[in-house]
């Protein structure tokens, strides 16, 4: 059985200059409760990995606002204006990675592999940074695998075991983050005693802590 825990005692974990990757396309299947949790605590000089930074006024864009994070690696941060002042001002580092590779190098760690070659980027002053390798006549980059400290992840639904369903698209990166970070936490939205093996799209076995959003217990 998996390890019930509050958000506060998930994020009194996580320490200054922690790496986290955070769940969520926008607010879709976002960890609210566990970055709300972050910012009360002001966690500071973050690594954030993540698809987006959603907008100011939500989840991980509070994060950028309150200033919690030193450097970000996304796909995506047209929808916060603060990422991209925080970054033209030399406030905040920014590896902006297509989000392609971002999820393929996530999904690289969580398989145990070396890395991924792919062809984004080739002709572009990323491939000036990066080795190459040359397959059937046709360049590719080489990309590390990406990991963090610590994944927040979010569940529709989980059960005592840390098994996780999902309901649509709130599985986005919720799912490949769950393999490729020391410490997992899911934020689950519901919890049950035990899930139908056909619900589950996360593994217990990938799961350290689970925090119930609306505070009950099993």
């Amino acid at each position: 059985m998996k390890k019930f825990i509050s958000a506060k005692e998930a994020v009194n974990m996580i320490k200054d200059g922690a790496s986290i990757m955070v769940g969520g396309f926008l607010s879709c299947g976002a960890p609210d409760v566990l970055i709300d949790e972050l910012v009360n605590q002001n966690v500071k000089n973050l690594t954030l990995i993540c698809n987006d930074t959603s907008i100011p006024e939500k989840d991980r864009g509070r994060l950028i606002v309150n200033k919690q994070v030193k450097k970000l690696i996304a796909a995506h941060i047209g929808t916060n204006p603060e990422t991209g002042r925080q970054m033209q001002s030399g406030e905040l580092e920014v590896d902006l990675i297509p989000m392609g590779s971002l999820i393929e190098r996530i999904r690289a760690k969580g398989a145990g592999l070396g890395g991924i070659l792919t062809p984004t980027g080739v002709g572009t002053t990323i491939e000036e940074n990066n080795e190459t390798m040359t397959i059937d006549g046709k360049k590719f980059i080489f990309e590390k695998p990406i990991s963090a400290d610590f994944a927040l992840i979010y569940g529709s639904k989980v059960d005592k075991f840390g098994n996780v369903a999902f309901y649509g698209t709130t599985r986005n990166l919720n799912t490949i983050m769950a393999t490729a970070a020391d410490t997992v936490v899911v934020q689950a939205d519901e919890t049950v005693e035990c899930l139908d093996p056909n619900e589950v799209i996360i593994p217990g076995l990938f799961v350290d802590y689970v925090v119930e959003k609306n505070g009950s217990s099993l």
